[in-house]
């Protein structure tokens, strides 16, 4: 007989006892729905953690000097004495802050296709002054360049970013962030371009205001005042001022690829010798994500655990029936070999019944759980997830457990002698 013909003879056998081979497939496609399920949500929330750190520089590092340092105990002293190949730093320079200089320097060296920024922030106790309205001495004034907005992440509502001009001149124009608009300018934010403020004695003239950001780190995103590098080098300077140094990667994909050439330039720039360590601090803004991501790969674990135990549990109820339904139907195979059917035609068409079964409870298991998991999305207002891999792995997974489970029902049946199944009662 033809595959296909085979085929259709065991797909009329399992569709002729619906409620028998429903339950089958009801236990099979609770396995795969817990596991595409907790899948689906998983990658919905890695989709929205992306999202919310993209929104915090997740593709982006930062350089500043090294203002905390770890001392070594008696137990380390000894160990660096006694292994020549440890870099250290020299005292001299340990703390040494990155000036303006410097920060220009990296920047003109860098020639890694990314975004570079140079920042500097002068004051976080600064009071902001409209009139007869004022801000609470909280608000923090930040200089940028031309690029801070962008590798920040910020967004312009009203008004444009810092140019050329601005940022050369160090003239005295500002952004504010949706807090301190909202404070001196009411809730609506009318006329606060070309507007006038003071900050602290020194007016400026607002050119733009941000979209909200929200929070992160210790402070909030929206409670700032963003003028330019040299104008805070000019007003807000202090002795030691370190500078730091932004840079946003174009493709995310090569973050290690661009802290590292960053680190070789910083080095040439700090004149650092090859027995010296890095006596400034690349801190990368998706540390976190990559902790929350380490949890959820836990949370994997779980998941492929408990549909295993699930999918073992379904081979075990699926072998069980197959047996069942090779005693209920002794008569029929052996009127099928009377007939001319061959051990393997009957092989065959007991291990595609099985299949068939357990392909149908992973198709419709895969379908509920990424339903089911993308409610996580809708929670996370989150893009949909269709998780084609786990998907097919699902119903590639239930394709075996049926050819696995099949392959003694079918074995048996195929070694019944025609005339004792023709006697069977």
């Amino acid at each position: 007989m033809r595959f296909l013909d085979i085929f259709s003879l065991a797909y009329r056998s399992v569709s002729g006892n619906r409620l028998r081979t429903g339950l089958t497939v009801s236990i099979i496609a609770v396995g795969i729905t817990v596991l595409v399920g907790i899948l689906t949500a998983i990658d919905s929330m890695k989709n929205s953690i992306y999202s919310s750190f993209a929104s915090m520089g997740a593709n982006s590092f930062s350089l500043r000097n090294r203002d905390m340092q770890v001392h070594i105990g008696n137990d380390g002293d000894k160990a660096s004495k006694g292994n020549k190949n440890i870099k250290k730093v020299r005292k001299s320079i340990s703390n040494k802050p990155i000036s303006y200089q410097e920060a220009v320097q990296f920047k003109d060296r860098y020639h890694f296709p990314a975004t570079v920024s140079i920042n500097f922030r002068a004051s976080g106790i600064a009071t902001v002054y409209k009139d007869d309205k004022k801000t609470n001495p909280n608000v923090t004034v930040i200089g940028g360049d031309e690029n801070y907005l962008d590798i920040s992440s910020y967004t312009i509502r009203d008004g444009r970013n810092f140019n050329a001009l601005d940022v050369s001149s160090g003239r005295n124009v500002a952004i504010l962030g949706k807090d301190v608009a909202e404070k001196l300018f009411g809730r609506k934010m009318k006329n606060v371009v070309n507007n006038t403020i003071r900050v602290g004695d020194v007016r400026y003239r607002v050119i733009g205001v941000l979209e909200s950001k929200g929070s992160s780190n210790l402070m909030s995103a929206d409670n700032v005042v963003i003028t330019t590098v040299n104008n805070t080098r000019r007003i807000f300077n202090r002795p030691n001022a370190s500078y730091q140094i932004g840079v946003s990667v174009k493709d995310i994909k090569q973050m290690e690829a661009a802290q590292g050439e960053a680190i070789g330039t910083f080095r040439v720039v700090r004149q650092l010798a090859l027995n010296d360590e890095d006596n400034f601090t690349l801190s990368k803004s998706d540390s976190i994500a990559e902790m929350l991501f380490q949890s959820l790969g836990t949370v994997n674990l779980f998941a492929v655990a408990i549909a295993a135990i699930t999918l073992f549990g379904s081979a075990i109820g699926l072998m069980n029936i197959m047996l069942v339904s090779v005693a209920e139907r002794t008569r029929e195979i052996g009127v099928t070999k009377a007939l001319g059917a061959t051990s393997k035609t009957i092989r065959k068409q007991f291990l595609y019944e099985a299949i068939i079964i357990s392909t149908m409870g992973g198709l419709f298991g895969a379908l509920a759980g990424m339903l089911l998991g993308n409610i996580v999305s809708i929670l996370l207002k989150s893009s949909f997830v269709v998780p084609w891999a786990w998907i097919l792995t699902g119903v590639g997974l239930c394709a075996a457990v049926g050819l696995v489970s099949g392959i003694y029902p079918a074995y048996k049946a195929s070694k019944l002698d025609p005339i004792i199944a023709l006697r069977y009662e």
